[in-house]
């Protein structure tokens, strides 16, 4: 059986004149699939190549003057594709953030990037199987839905954070599973469904659905019916009503469906 690998990077927002989230911080955690515990881990910072496009302060901690003595990502490569190769990955939104800055990185050094054997991302599978009982699926309202405290946006912890938050929503959903009557959740009004279709967002976008805003599900239904059709329909329907009014079989209907309604 794989291990899994929980990992999480930190970068730069885009900005006006630059586009491009460049990697700030790289962090992971080995979990064995058996006992979802941790078995080993490596974090980093890692310094861009100009060092203008990092902000000089952060609340989380990730500031110019901090990653201006990190070492550049080429110098790190190595370590970052030994533990990331050949095992599954795990992260929040990880297929269109996480992955893309990972093989850009490697992508600028002139190397191939690490490949998984398989993909877990926490944002799809809890969108599909948890909904938005704890109000949205963001990683910090997640986080403190379950009790687990505040996030603080740096990698290492921010996968050790995604670790519990799917060992939380695992157990409600295991225990809701063994008693469905008693236990399960029935209000998946709200419940976060995504698009098959596959766009292309830009990195500012793919920042943000890192940590999505709260939406409402709505949906449209079109009638298969003629309306115009349908409403002579009614009105004949109303017409026949009004004729039968005080009739025997109106008022044994009438009679039958106050009995129903009680």
């Amino acid at each position: 059986m794989g291990e899994l690998v929980f990992f999480d990077v930190e970068t730069t927002m885009p900005t006006g004149t630059e586009s491009r989230c460049w990697m700030l911080e790289f962090g992971a955690i080995l979990v064995c699939p058996r006992k979802l515990v941790e078995i080993g881990s490596y974090c980093t910072l890692i310094r861009p190549a100009d060092l203008s496009v990092v902000p000089p302060h952060r609340l989380s901690g990730i500031t110019r003057e901090a990653v201006s003595s990190a070492p550049p990502f080429e110098d790190v490569a190595d370590q970052i594709y030994k533990i990331m190769n050949g095992r599954v990955w795990v992260g929040h939104n990880i297929r269109r953030f996480d992955c893309v800055r990972l093989k850009e990185a490697f992508a600028d050094i002139g190397r191939p990037p690490p490949e998984p054997i398989g993909m877990i991302d926490s944002l799809n599978v809890l969108s599909q199987g948890f909904g938005r009982r704890a109000g949205d699926l963001k990683m910090a309202t997640l986080a403190s839905y379950f009790k687990i405290g505040p996030q603080k946006h740096r990698s290492i912890d921010d996968a050790r954070m995604n670790l519990e938050v799917i060992k939380h929503c695992a157990t409600v959903l295991f225990l809701e599973s063994s008693l469905p009557n008693v236990l399960s959740n029935n209000n998946n009004i709200g419940m976060v469904t995504r698009s098959k279709a596959s766009t292309t967002l830009s990195c500012r976008q793919e920042v943000r659905r890192k940590s999505p805003p709260t939406c409402t599900a709505v949906s449209h239904r079109t009638s298969p019916y003629n309306t115009r059709a349908l409403g002579k329909v009614v009105e004949k329907a109303k017409d026949a009503l009004r004729g039968a009014r005080g009739s025997r079989t109106l008022n044994t209907l009438v009679r039958h469906s106050r009995y129903l309604l009680r």
